[in-house]
C-alpha cells in the first residue's frame, strides 16, 4: 500500500505540480508588488485615473463617463507572465535536466516492436504460398 503511494508521489508530474503551486503562490505577492509600484504608474502616464483609481481609456455613455480599466488587465497579464517565467526557469528547466541525466544513466530497455498490419499480411501470404507449394 505504501509502495504504491510512494510511486504516485515520486512521479514527475505530481512533484512538478506541487512545486508550481507552492512557488507560484509565494511569488505572486512579490510580482503584485512590482506591478503595482512600477507597471501601474507607467500605464498611468498614458491614461488618467478616474475617481475609483482605475485608469484606461474613457468613453462618454448615456449616464456619464465610463473608464475601461485596462491597467488592471495589463497588471494581471504581467503578473502571470512573471510568475510563469520564474517557475519555468527555476524549477521546470532544472527538473528536465535532472530527468535527462537520470535517463542517460539508466537507459530504458527497448520494448519489442510489434509487426505492422502490412508485415503480418505479407507473412500470411508467404506462409500460404509455401503451404500451397509443398502440397
Amino acid at each position: 500500500m505504501f509502495q504504491g503511494f510512494k510511486e504516485f508521489i515520486t512521479k514527475g508530474n505530481v512533484i512538478d505540480l506541487a512545486v508550481a503551486v507552492v512557488i507560484g503562490g509565494a511569488f505572486t505577492a512579490i510580482v503584485n508588488a512590482v506591478v503595482s509600484s512600477i507597471i501601474n504608474p507607467l500605464v498611468g502616464l498614458f491614461f488618467e485615473a478616474d475617481a475609483a483609481g482605475n485608469f484606461g481609456p474613457k468613453l462618454t455613455g448615456l449616464y456619464g463617463e465610463v473608464t475601461f480599466p485596462l491597467g488592471d488587465l495589463i497588471s494581471a497579464i504581467i503578473s502571470f507572465l512573471a510568475v510563469a517565467l520564474v517557475v519555468y526557469f527555476v524549477f521546470v528547466v532544472p527538473m528536465n535536466k535532472y530527468k535527462e541525466r537520470q535517463a542517460a544513466k539508466n537507459p530504458a530497455v527497448e520494448e519489442e516492436t510489434l509487426p505492422t498490419e502490412q508485415e503480418l499480411l505479407i507473412e500470411i501470404r508467404d506462409a500460404l504460398r509455401k503451404g500451397a507449394a509443398s502440397s
